[in-house]
């Protein structure tokens, strides 16, 4: 079967791993979209003493041994970790045994902002205190970022894959599906395991709050009263395969990758440019042969800091004139998992489609005069959505979005 715009094969989600702080699993992420279930508390991953307000948004006590069975724990780092165990869920959601991919052509491409950086902290902290002599040689010997994807090759025994860590921060996991996108496409390969993995890290956070762009107690996009961010960790894997291998296989289809656009405009570290943001979306849709009146959601980046959350809102009005359709933020439950994101928002995309209902935007007393959309706020609504858009958009203007549809049997 032949896509009517690129030329290629139709791609097609068979399989969700979600590591999230409000669920593990399709179906516990499902019901706490649902819910409008928030994950925010006290971070635990690393000391927070000396920060006026620490709220975050992690897993807490993740048990990483119930799903990496080949690889020793301790050879990894914690994004590792979710990396791997994201991906074990999402090769189980697709009924893919253990031996279905080993031998064949795929891809393992994973997001990221921080990679290992959670490790890297505890290496520095030891030599600043004990001397460099101190470190932990087994954990320096896991800070590489492309372990993220190396070792869900290893885990699930893949021989004949190309692995690839994409570091475009929280445009990451969006890059990283379009980049599997493409090889399904092309035939490149049979298979392709896309999303993205951090972890909480004490760098991240001290950046963000040297910024001024971290929330005391709540992520609020779009919201007139609106702080910030909450950091927030975990992992989003997608498998992506051919229309045809998952109907001759009689696979369960979540929904279609439509199409996906890319750019980078290197206007700001941190700083968003709408005229790209409305680019990035257009291409999107260009590629997915959606025209804007078709799309039934977006899911917005929304990271709840005051020029983010504008910025997108007015590039959506540029691209979508002043109906847009609705544009929430999963980033008010999740928090902002950086190379997760837009991953996990991916997923997000997939559940609503199947479940046919739209998330809401929580923690929301008063939308933006400046904003002017419709964030669903507070609590989900019931909606038969044919198509979604995914927004990413990364510091120093990488941007990506995805568009996600569902599948109709044909006639």
């Amino acid at each position: 079967m032949v896509s009517s715009v690129t030329g290629g094969r139709r791609v097609v989600v068979t399989g969700l791993g979600v590591l999230s702080s409000i669920g593990t699993g399709v179906r516990e992420f499902a019901e706490g979209l649902r819910a409008g279930r928030s994950g925010a508390g006290p971070i635990t991953a690393f000391d927070t003493t000396g920060f006026d307000h620490s709220t975050g948004c992690g897993l807490g006590e993740f048990d990483a041994a119930a799903w990496i069975r080949a690889l020793p724990l301790d050879g990894l780092g914690p994004a590792s970790r979710f990396a791997v165990s994201a991906a074990r869920m999402a090769v189980d959601d697709a009924g893919l045994g253990p031996d279905a991919l080993a031998g064949r052509a795929g891809l393992v491409s994973v997001g990221t902002t921080d990679g290992e950086s959670h490790d890297l902290d505890g290496l520095v902290a030891t030599e600043l205190a004990r001397g460099s002599s101190a470190m932990d040689p087994a954990v320096a010997s896991r800070l590489r970022a492309g372990r993220l994807s190396a070792a869900v090759a290893l885990e699930l025994g893949l021989s004949d894959v190309e692995a690839v860590t994409i570091p475009t921060a929280c445009a990451a996991g969006n890059y990283a599906i379009g980049y599997g996108c493409d090889a399904i496409r092309s035939g490149d390969v049979d298979f392709a395991l896309c999303g993205g993995a951090d972890a909480m890290c004490r760098k991240t956070f001290a950046g963000f709050y040297r910024l001024g762009t971290i929330a005391p107690d709540r992520c609020r996009p779009f919201d007139a009263d609106r702080l910030g961010i909450l950091t927030g960790e975990g992992a989003g894997m997608l498998v992506l395969e051919s229309l045809d291998s998952a109907l001759a296989r009689g696979a369960r289809i979540h929904a279609e990758v439509l199409g996906y656009g890319l750019n980078c405009d290197a206007y700001h570290q941190v700083a968003p440019d709408q005229a790209s943001v409305a680019r990035v979306m257009a291409l999107a849709l260009e590629d997915a042969g959606v025209t804007p009146h078709e799309v039934d959601l977006i899911s917005a980046h929304g990271t709840g800091t005051k020029a983010n959350d504008v910025t997108e809102a007015e590039a959506i009005r540029e691209i979508y004139g002043e109906r847009p359709p609705p544009a929430v933020s999963v980033k008010s439950m999740l928090g902002h998992t950086m190379g997760a994101a837009s991953a996990l928002a991916a997923i997000a995309c997939a559940v609503a489609i199947t479940h046919r209902f739209i998330p809401p935007t929580i923690n929301h007393d008063r939308t933006d005069p400046e904003c002017r959309i419709d964030c669903v706020p507070n609590h989900a609504v019931e909606a038969d959505l044919r198509i979604v858009q995914n927004n990413g958009l990364g510091f120093g203007g990488n941007n990506a979005v995805t568009v996600l549809g569902r599948y109709e049997v044909a006639a």
